[in-house]
């Protein structure tokens, strides 16, 4: 109740007509009444809720979706309400044919794949007719030989015989070619290990041919690579390939088994490895064609490519396919078959230098049309050993053709270093690298020292020609060795610097070639029997000659016998692309080398008896000086002879093979040089010789008055009764 004090004030207030009622809580006056004041405008209740005003108050409830957190349904406080989530809180609100997906105060129902609904929140999903909805679109859903069969949120493709959808229900049917697994129609007799391939590889096509009633295959794709890969192993860890076409035959059906396989394999990624192969799978299935880059390694090999490449053009079977095959030791028995390698011969390589210098791989793509690819793919391989840059060395990339030798049409290599080479090809088969060593490229530096060193060692061995023939007080068996010594290395070189160049035509090639062979024979075959001589004129004290016929019998017939029977058993083995000589080709080089090693050891071991000798007549009671120092004399100069021929095919050797520029130098100089060398030995370093050179010259540089046959005539005598004494003492001349 109101006080005498505010009654008072109340009262003149009325008087003035300011006279306002007082209004309870939740009510404003309005002129002298209460009225209901709306506490909903200021939004009191916050998120998630609703306000509901009420007389003179107000109360507060959760939206849909939304509860309270105490489970209270009118309330006044704030931040009260919670979303409810219906995928958790009811059980199966979407059906079985959907998944529940929550939203903030509601929630969706997601149609399995195969379902449909009209509203997203309503959990009626109904099976897509997928067939029906194909046949409409005019869409092949099983390819050509496949029936569609609806399934509740589904269907499967039943396949006719012959066709397979490789357990993949949902797949259109694929033709398959067990036929490729028979082994019939081969050049040659099946390998043991490659039939039983053949048979497990035909079994499991015929399995996938013939698919039980629910659609799905019987076969276990990662156990069928499993066994192929030992199969393999055993073939290649025995070494059963003997031919190229066991190489063919191996390389196809490992091609034709995976191409089987792949489809089956259930990861999209497949790696196996085993002591003799390394592979890699990558599948890819769907309703259309994959597309991005495909990268597969190992340690040997790297491809490079991508999905469209691997899927092809043509009808999509549902899946798509790659695989890289390194096979580690494959390369030993396809070292071979380079006769197809048309276009290096012409650039100056012959087909016998080849090598391979990597793993052999193979590469698998599910496109049918692996001969003509729409895009090139880049296969680098590793180098079997890393041989560092050289003029003398390059690499090509070659593939095995079904004939059964290397090929390098539509295949170039790209960049290549001392380890690795990438190759870009423009089909897919077994791939390698080849290493081609190229012959030296004759330089004009080479050609003017080959030029001019051996017309000095001409001209050189004219002259020891001439000195041997008609200097008389020299004459001997010795003498008569080197005369024809010097004649065969007169002939060597001469036909060498005319001819070892001139390949066209073959004939005329193969004859330099035939000439060579026989007068370098004859030079070492003249060099034996001076090691022969030698060790008779130490070890016999009579009759040390040897007569001349017996002399040109050895030194001429042995020679011609090997170059008959050579020529007889490879008649296309003297001449080659580069050379007028013999070819490194099934070991026709060793008809030369051959003979030349063992001259060279059998002389070694008559140098040794000779020198043995001739220390044990030094050291005797009575021994004849002069004899002796004249026969260490001939051993000196024919130990030195020996070496410098013998040096000189050493380097020959690793020339016509795989030598440098270097050692092309070595063999033109030592070459060149045995002309004069042979001039300075046996007559320079002779004191009778150059007696009788400074006669010569003296009659030459100083007229006489006499006749010629005053020169003949002066003392004969004594001359030969001097050289009868010493062929008797030694049985050779003084030199």
């Amino acid at each position: 109740m109101a006080s005498g004090k505010e009654l008072l004030i109340l009262g003149l207030l009325c008087m003035l007509g300011k006279c306002f009622p007082e209004c309870d809580l939740g009510l404003t006056s309005k002129g002298r009444e209460c009225v209901d004041m709306d506490e909903c405008q200021d939004q009191p209740c916050g998120n998630y809720t609703k306000c509901i005003n009420t007389h003179g108050s107000f109360y507060c409830q959760c939206q849909s979706g939304f509860k309270n957190i105490k489970g209270q349904t009118k309330f006044t406080l704030d931040g009260q309400c919670k979303d409810i989530n219906e995928c958790t809180d009811f059980d199966n609100i979407c059906g079985p044919a959907a998944n529940c997906s929550n939203l903030i105060g509601s929630f969706k129902c997601i149609c399995h794949s195969g379902y449909t609904n009209a509203t997203s929140s309503s959990g009626n999903c109904t099976d897509i007719d997928e067939c029906s909805e194909a046949e409409k679109q005019k869409e092949d859903l099983c390819g050509r030989k496949g029936t569609c069969k609806n399934t509740n949120g589904s269907y499967w493709c039943e396949c006719s015989k012959g066709y397979t959808n490789y357990g993949y229900n949902r797949i259109p049917c694929s033709e398959l070619k067990c036929d490729s697994f028979s082994g019939e129609g081969k050049p040659a007799p099946l390998l043991g290990g490659l039939a039983d391939i053949l048979f497990m590889m035909r079994n499991n096509c015929l399995t996938l041919s013939n698919p039980s009633t629910s659609g799905e295959s019987k076969t276990d794709g990662e156990a069928q690579l499993e066994k192929l890969f030992t199969a393999t192993e055993d073939i290649l860890s025995l070494g059963q390939l003997h031919s190229s076409e066991d190489v063919s035959g191996l390389l196809v059906t490992l091609e034709n088994a995976i191409m089987l396989i792949g489809p089956q394999l259930k990861d999209n990624r497949t790696k196996i490895e085993t002591t003799e192969t390394d592979a890699e799978i990558a599948v890819q299935r769907g309703k259309t064609p994959p597309t991005g880059p495909i990268h597969l390694a190992n340690e040997n090999a790297a491809l490079d490519t991508d999905w469209t490449t691997a899927a092809g053009t043509g009808s999509y079977p549902g899946f798509a396919m790659a695989a890289l095959l390194s096979y580690k030791n494959l390369e030993i028995s396809a070292n071979r078959s380079f006769d197809e390698l048309t276009g290096h011969e012409k650039n100056g390589v012959d087909p016998s230098s080849y090598q391979i210098s990597s793993r052999v791989v193979s590469v698998v793509v599910s496109n049918p049309s692996t001969q003509n690819l729409s895009r090139s793919v880049n296969i680098t391989l590793k180098h079997l050993k890393a041989k560092r840059e050289s003029p003398q060395v390059g690499y090509i990339c070659a593939f095995w053709t079904e004939k059964g030798v290397w090929s390098t049409d539509g295949c170039y290599q790209q960049q290549s270093n001392a380890t690795h080479t990438v190759c870009t090809c423009e089909h897919l088969s077994s791939f390698a690298v080849l290493m081609a060593l190229y012959p030296i490229e004759h330089t004009f530096g080479l050609e003017l020292v080959t030029k001019i060193g051996l017309t000095i060692s001409l001209l050189c061995l004219i002259l020891c020609i001439l000195t041997f023939k008609f200097c008389r007080s020299i004459q001997g068996t010795r003498t008569t060795i080197h005369l024809h010594l010097c004649i065969c290395l007169f002939m060597a070189d001469l036909i060498f610097l005319a001819g070892i160049s001139r390949t066209e035509p073959v004939g005329g090639c193969r004859f330099v070639a035939a000439m060579l062979h026989f007068f370098f024979l004859g030079v070492f075959t003249w060099m034996l029997l001076e090691g022969v001589q030698l060790y008779r004129m130490v070890v016999l004290v009579f009759n040390a000659t040897i007569r001349p016929l017996y002399l040109y019998l050895a030194g001429y017939g042995l020679p011609l016998i090997i170059l008959i029977i050579s020529a007889i058993s490879r008649p296309d083995g003297y001449g080659t692309d580069q050379y007028c000589w013999l070819s490194l080709k099934d070991g026709l080089i060793w008809s030369f080398f051959g003979p030349v090693c063992f001259i060279i050891i059998l002389n070694v071991f008559f140098f040794i008896v000779t020198v043995w000798k001739l220390a044990q007549k030094f050291t005797s009671l009575n021994p004849d000086l002069s004899k002796l120092h004249k026969i260490k004399a001939f051993t000196v100069t024919a130990i030195a002879q020996i070496c410098i021929l013998g040096l000189m095919w050493v380097f020959g050797a690793f020339m016509f093979d795989e030598g440098s520029t270097a050692i092309a130098y070595i063999f033109t100089i030592l070459n060149s040089l045995q002309g004069a060398l042979v001039f300075i030995m046996h007559c320079l370093l002779s004191k009778q010789v150059r007696d009788e050179y400074a006669h010569f010259l003296s009659c030459i540089c100083t007229p006489q008055k006499k006749r010629y046959s005053d020169f003949s005539s002066t003392n004969p005598s004594s001359s030969q009764s001097q050289g009868s004494r010493s062929g008797q003492h030694t049985g050779e001349s003084q030199i």
